[in-house]
């Protein structure tokens, strides 16, 4: 039995639900040849397991409680540069794979699709190939040769680096300076510095207004969240 168990690929699983871990490694130990080897829920642990394990794939959620996903998924690569990760998480596919797989990741799965598409991509991945939707396929693709045409709610995301579009949702769902300054364990001059670098990319004369976009941005994409679940 341990021999058949060697043969398996060794699956790490970060997600800060329980109960999110549980069903993927209840849908991964099914599979003849994938096993779930470590499931954690926080940045600590997730590295500390990978350099340990040294596991062959990686699940990764983008929403930890004590780190951004896309910020894991960049020191993970740093450690196992060529270990294949997949991101399975409840933010809209349009939002946030390019960002993970520019970062990267291997695939991205939304959390509302079927579970047969989670071992999908898994396999797919496994195969060498990248694993998105369709129509995150094609907007990847046209993205390749073109450049960004108008302003809007994508180009947000397309503006903004990693860490200040990290800035700019902290600030919508209410943060203080001191409170971001903290999350990220960062000076408030540095978190100020961040703001001021959104105001400018985003043409926003001042706080206020800044709190103010930031504030239906995350509005917009919570609203985008629950509509797909509700399908």
């Amino acid at each position: 039995m341990k021999e058949l168990e060697k043969d398996k690929i060794r699956i790490i699983v970060v997600d800060d639900h329980p109960f999110v871990r549980y069903g993927i490694t209840q849908l991964v130990n099914a599979e003849p040849d994938l096993r779930v080897c470590c499931g954690v829920d926080d940045y600590q642990h997730a590295i500390a397991n990978i350099e340990r394990m040294r596991p062959d794939f990686a699940i990764i959620d983008l929403s930890l409680k004590d780190i951004n996903g896309i910020e894991l998924i960049k020191k993970i690569k740093k450690i196992l540069p060529s270990l294949p990760i997949l991101v399975l998480s409840m933010h809209d596919e349009s939002h946030y794979a390019e960002r993970a797989i520019r970062a990267g990741a291997n695939g991205y799965v939304m959390k509302k699709e079927g579970t047969e598409t989670l071992i999908k991509a898994i396999r797919t991945i496994l195969s060498g190939q990248v694993f998105v939707s369709p129509e995150m396929a094609a907007k990847l693709i046209a993205k390749k040769g073109a450049a960004l045409q108008s302003r809007g709610e994508t180009d947000i995301l397309g503006c903004l680096s990693d860490r200040e579009l990290e800035v700019f949702e902290l600030i919508g769902e209410g943060l203080k300076t001191k409170q971001v300054a903290d999350v990220f364990n960062l000076s408030i001059k540095t978190i100020e510095t961040y703001q001021h670098n959104i105001k400018i990319k985003l043409n926003i004369a001042n706080a206020s207004e800044l709190l103010q976009k930031a504030t239906l941005y995350i509005k917009s994409l919570n609203h985008k969240i629950v509509s797909g679940n509700s399908r």
